[in-house]
């Protein structure tokens, strides 16, 4: 049980849960203008609203264009604090719901766009790591750790995960628990339906859209794995993944940025600064070693690229 409980929190610096919620906090604001954009829209056509199952439960208001104007103001006021690092929790607490209701709005025509499962989920967990009070210096290069940061980190990378093996899952469900799915003319009719050069070309190679299928499917059905992996197999991983999208961007214009933007919970950004800084020493002709007065927690994090 301790190690389980150890592996659902391990000790990650702070820096990376700094970097994510820049990131991901900006990246909001993107998805509001590019991806899910028609909230806004849809507050001015409320007949024509559909609530989703959580809308139900909570019992959530149909959009009008006062509600989702407000809702959009908010977002991106409490969205910029909270990328600025600026009062992290009140604006986590804030962007987390209204970002949901923003999104259940937005997917209320039935399409759920599972690619935003992660983003959500990231969102909901980033408020619960309490800023270091103690801390000295920039924020991106606190090398405090934390177990609530690896419990926070630990969800998103979970959520990431979650988002291709439940895709698997749903494959063989909607076949009947057959594997008919990567066997099947998909990619073809998915081709034939949204025509681009990429794909078009590869309609004349049918065999390699199967493989293609193939492939997808069993990295999906494999991708727990990743969370086990650890420094450059990880890396291989995430790029297999990533690589999966770009592919899928190439073929059929079909994006899961919400999603690609998310893997970077795996990676150490906290090292960032800190490289940084010994190629800055190094440059400037000072000692480009480890300072004797570095906490020893830094050197622990340095040792953990996969955490």
């Amino acid at each position: 049980m301790t190690r389980i409980a150890n592996w659902f929190t391990p000790k990650i610096a702070l820096a990376r849960v700094a970097w994510l919620r820049t990131i991901l906090y900006l990246f909001v604001i993107l998805d509001m203008h590019a991806f899910v954009r028609d909230t806004r829209l849809k507050g001015e056509h409320p007949g024509l609203y559909q609530p989703l199952y959580l809308a139900r439960l909570f019992d959530l208001p149909k959009p009008s264009v006062a509600n989702t104007t407000t809702l959009y103001v908010v977002l991106i006021v409490f969205c910029l604090i909270g990328a600025s690092n600026r009062l992290p929790r009140l604006a986590g607490w804030v962007v987390a719901p209204a970002f949901t209701w923003w999104v259940l709005i937005g997917m209320s025509d039935r399409k759920v766009d599972h690619d935003h499962l992660a983003l959500v989920i990231a969102l909901w967990v980033l408020p619960t790591v309490a800023p270091n009070k103690n801390r000295k210096g920039s924020v991106y290069a606190d090398q405090t750790t934390s177990e609530a940061a690896g419990w926070a980190v630990r969800c998103v990378q979970i959520s990431v995960i979650a988002t291709y093996f439940l895709s698997a899952v749903a494959k063989l469900r909607s076949a009947g628990w057959a594997l008919t799915w990567p066997g099947s003319a998909i990619l073809t009719w998915a081709i034939v339906r949204r025509p681009h050069p990429v794909g078009e070309w590869l309609l004349h190679h049918p065999w390699m859209l199967h493989v293609m299928q193939w492939v997808g499917f069993i990295g999906e059905l494999l991708s727990p794995l990743v969370l086990w992996l650890k420094g450059r197999w990880q890396l291989l991983g995430a790029l297999f993944f990533i690589g999966f999208h770009v592919a899928n961007t190439a073929i059929l214009l079909i994006h899961f940025l919400p999603t690609v933007v998310c893997w970077l919970a795996f990676a150490p950004m906290e090292r960032i600064v800190p490289w940084f800084q010994r190629r800055r020493t190094k440059d400037s002709g000072g000692d480009a070693g480890e300072p004797e007065d570095q906490p020893e927690d830094s050197r622990q994090t340095q040792q953990q690229p996969g955490a």
